[in-house]
């Protein structure tokens, strides 16, 4: 019998626990993002800094960390937005020390997956970086020697037993906690440690857990700090172009996987906008003429509403699942059951139950036409049969009735129609996600779910998710009928040529970010007959020597291999390169680039003899501009649709207007010429007129004090007057 674990309401004391029981040699590994114990870790950390006998390691991804004050009038402006949303929230202490180059050499930080940037100028996270697909997460924990886990839960009694949720990340957890299990048995010290805060959605399925899970638990009012919350980003109207190509790739009762960003948000915005307003939808797909340019969108695609819905698998849950959920786009149930699900998808049941479910049931060999007692059980746990009916004796007895369990005879039959059937199957799952991160608005909406809600959202392992051969939670045959019609779309930094994406590092070995899930998702679209992967990227970027674009000839790192090539997608279109021979795929990439570079990468090919010397790139794709995108973007903006900010935004108006004007400010600073214009521009200035009053007290510089506060007030006021 597994013993209770050991609760404490000191960090303190909890960490002392945590000693005594290990040793002083600790190997402490996290969950990425929202679930971190801050209080534990901190406590654990400041503990390893007074005391150099303690060796400890942590081994984790994604460290949340507050945005950048910075100085001067991004201080001004980021201080009070800093402060607003996440005064509450502690900081990460052993983040503070790192970003301060002040680990103490007795402390490690070993990471397998850096916010995007985050790491480029730091030499010892590159140096103790772990390269990994997230599938293989647990099994790099492992090989660091991992002896202590610990993440926040939420905590809730159900009849009188308390009952915990793994709630945001149950990711890694639901593998991991086991391997140490079995360690513990083999001799090892481990110890499994629960910080309860109840500000986490108490998520349902995989993600409950009982309390034999921990050894000890550390709960306190007093440590329940509010949630990390991801601000929404600006959808800029290249994002939205892109999101809104890739929507037309989606298919009713099909299967959709998304990442974060303001790329995933305009994808979930444009199929919102096909489901609610197909009208508009087909009017711009129509002026756009994707399917004659692209047909790829008719043969795997659609434009229709999504009567049938989605069903969410994603290894991160974003906001926007909600946002499709509140839609009624994400709506599409999954069973845990292969063969009940694939009599799903090819229509031979439906949700509605009757006498005909069973006869399918019968011929599919799932069930037997004279019903044993585990049949029985089979049938009540998808609601097939009422949860009333009993099996004894080698009957069935329900409503005072006994009907003999043989379904053959048309007697019975009749007597199980009316009195066993229950109305609706059950049990079905919306949404498979292995942890969630988002704005706070997010989740406030989890938080308010229905039991009923609740239910039909499974946070689970990142294993079922992200790979189709899973032992633990199911089969691949399961797993391949849920996934029907899969689009697993996902964003890269560059493309090149010949097929290859480069989405979490540099030439120079510089790693950007991570691999994630990204690898997995590609390769399991693969493998799944009707699944299709979908990488979106912008087409260019902008940088100190002008336009770049992200179509390149080459490069001298890759994330996906161009063996694995499939759909590619920019605000300009959609290139389809599955199957495609060197020079299609060549040619359909420079079909939707910039077209200031289109020349180039075409010359190039032909240089090397990837596409023909004769070839002549079609005229139709020769006008990917960004004036020519704004020219038809604008027009629907007009009409009120693809705002910056449709799902709501953490800045308030005043602060939209200085953000704005600080960022153009800051473009036009950046060379000594540009900063000589705007400082001309901002002597002409002559006070503050009265629409601006409010602006400058939000930035506390209506009573500048010396020159440099007149300066960057005229600065500032000279740049909004120009917006």
């Amino acid at each position: 019998m597994a013993m209770a674990p050991v609760i404490h309401n000191d960090v303190e004391k909890c960490v002392d626990a945590l000693i005594e029981k290990i040793g002083k040699d600790i190997k402490f590994g996290m969950p990425l993002g929202l679930g971190k114990p801050v209080h534990f870790i901190n406590a654990l950390y400041k503990r390893a800094k007074a005391d150099p006998s303690i060796n400890l390691v942590i081994a984790t991804a994604l460290s949340l960390e507050k945005p950048a004050v910075g100085t001067g009038l991004e201080a001004k402006f980021m201080g009070p937005f800093v402060e607003r949303l996440f005064g509450d929230i502690p900081d990460l202490e052993y983040m503070k020390d790192l970003r301060k180059k002040a680990l103490p050499s007795n402390v490690e930080v070993t990471e397998f997956f850096f916010k995007a940037g985050s790491f480029l100028k730091d030499d010892k996270q590159q140096q103790t970086y772990i390269c990994t697909n997230y599938t293989h997460a647990v099994r790099e924990l492992v090989a660091v020697g991992v002896n202590a886990v610990s993440q926040i839960v939420a905590k809730k009694e159900i009849n009188g037993v308390p009952r915990y949720s793994l709630s945001a990340n149950p990711d890694t957890s639901l593998d991991l906690v086991p391997i140490l299990r079995e360690q513990e048995k083999a001799g090892k010290r481990v110890a499994v440690i629960a910080e309860v805060n109840n500000n986490l959605p108490f998520m349902v399925n995989h993600a409950e857990v009982g309390e034999d899970e921990f050894d000890l638990i550390l709960e306190n009012p007093a440590y329940e700090y509010p949630l990390f919350g991801a601000p929404n980003m600006a959808i800029m109207p290249a994002d939205h172009m892109i999101g809104f190509n890739a929507s037309t790739l989606l298919r009713d009762n099909g299967t959709l996987q998304v990442g974060i960003g303001s790329l995933g948000s305009a994808l979930v915005y444009s199929a919102i906008l096909r489901h609610n307003n197909n009208d508009v939808y087909n009017e711009l797909m129509n002026e756009l003429k994707l399917e004659e340019r692209f047909p790829i969108i008719s043969s795997i695609g659609g434009r229709d509403t999504f009567s049938k819905g989605l069903y969410g698998c994603s290894e991160m849950m974003v906001d926007g699942f909600m946002h499709l959920y509140k839609a009624g786009i994400l709506k599409r149930e999954v069973f845990d059951h292969a063969e009940l699900q694939i009599l799903l998808n090819e229509n031979k049941i439906t949700h509605d139950v009757d006498i005909t479910t069973l006869d399918a049931l019968l011929e599919q060999d799932i069930i037997p036409s004279t019903l044993r007692a585990k049949d029985v059980a089979f049938l009540q746990q998808f609601g097939i049969f009422k949860p009333e009916v009993e099996f004894k004796g080698g009957c069935l007895l329900v409503d005072g009735q006994t009907i003999e369990p043989k379904l053959e005879a048309d007697n019975n039959r009749q007597l199980v129609a009316e009195h066993c059937l229950g109305d609706k199957l059950k049990g079905g799952i919306v949404m498979h996600g292995g942890f969630f991160l988002g704005p706070n608005s997010f989740y406030e909406a989890l938080r308010g779910l229905s039991a009923e809600e609740n239910e039909k959202f499974c946070m689970t392992s990142v294993r079922y998710i992200n790979h189709l051969m899973d032992h633990e939670f199911g089969n691949q045959k399961l797993k391949v009928s849920q996934r029907q019609d899969a689009r697993f779309i996902n964003s890269t930094m560059m493309y090149t040529l010949n097929g290859a994406a480069v989405s979490d590092g540099l030439e120079n070995g510089k790693v950007v970010s991570g691999v994630g899930g990204q690898y997995n998702f590609v390769a399991m679209a693969h493998e799944i007959d009707d699944a299709r992967s979908i990488l979106k990227l912008k087409s260019h970027r902008q940088t100190v020597d002008g336009p770049k674009s992200n179509i390149v000839f080459n490069y001298g790192h890759s994330t996906i291999p161009r063996h694995l090539r499939d759909i590619v997608i920019t605000e300009y279109g959609v290139a389809d390169l599955l199957s495609k021979q060197d020079q299609d795929v060549y040619i359909e990439l420079i079909k939707i680039a910039d077209s200031r570079f289109q020349d180039e990468l075409l010359e190039q090919a032909k240089a090397v003899g990837k596409v023909a010397r004769d070839y002549q790139l079609p005229d139709e794709y020769r006008h990917n501009t960004p004036e020519n995108l704004l020219n038809v973007f604008n027009k629907y903006k007009e009409k009120g649709f693809f705002e910056p900010f449709p799902f709501g935004c953490d800045f308030t108006p005043e602060e939209l207007k200085i953000g704005k004007a600080l960022k153009g400010l800051k473009a036009k600073t950046a060379t000594r010429s540009g900063l000589f214009k705007s400082i001309l521009e901002a002597i002409k200035v002559k006070g503050v007129s009265p629409e601006f009053v409010p602006l400058m007290k939000r930035m506390n510089m209506e009573n500048p004090a010396n020159f440099k506060e007149k300066l960057e007030q005229k600065l500032l006021l000279a740049e909004l007057m120009a917006q």
